[in-house]
């Protein structure tokens, strides 16, 4: 298997086998999933030098789905997310570090206009031909973020005590990219 240090070039997100979702919590009972359906990425780096690595991701707000359209309106709304404003979150990473086969990736997110410097660790799961002579390389990641941090704070209280959306976000990222050079 390709190891984190063999790899070298330039990759682009392929958006068809790539999930860029998060899970919160609804009701302080039970978890809602959703996913962000248009984007786009770049990486570039030297496996041997983990300090060249560069990665840059572009979100369309827009394209926000839970898979219920009215849950999906007001996430998309000014008390969330506020697409007409905000149609963008960006993530450009500024270091990178491996330890072992795991990369953990530092970078500016940005939501709501608000940029916050996080760390990503990402599982590497490994580099494949695919069936169209692509190679293919593979990661998993996952974080957890406080939404309040970047500026979106709308809740509502329960009348058993707690509030209807979780502050904390768990960003759940499944990468696949494809070589170009």
């Amino acid at each position: 298997m390709t190891s984190l240090a063999e790899l070298n070039g330039s990759y682009t997100l392929d958006p068809a086998h790539t999930r860029l979702g998060f899970v919160t919590r609804h009701a302080m009972v039970t978890k809602v999933r959703g996913s962000f359906t248009d984007f786009e990425g770049a990486a570039s780096g030297n496996g041997a030098d983990p300090s060249s690595a560069k990665v840059s991701v572009t979100i369309k707000t827009d394209s926000f789905t839970t898979g219920v359209a009215d849950r999906d309106g007001h996430i998309k709304s000014g008390d969330f997310l506020e697409v007409d404003k905000f149609p963008e979150i960006t993530f450009v990473s500024t270091s990178a570090a491996v330890k072992g086969e795991d990369l953990e990736l530092t970078g500016d997110l940005t939501i709501k206009g608000v940029t916050k410097s996080v760390t990503i660790p990402f599982e590497f799961d490994g580099e494949a031909k695919d069936p169209f002579g692509n190679t293919r390389i593979g990661f998993e990641g996952k974080l957890k973020i406080s939404r309040k941090d970047f500026g979106i704070t709308w809740n509502a209280a329960l009348e058993t005590g707690g509030v209807l959306v979780s502050d904390d976000v768990t960003l759940e990222l499944e990468v696949s990219a494809i070589k170009q050079a």
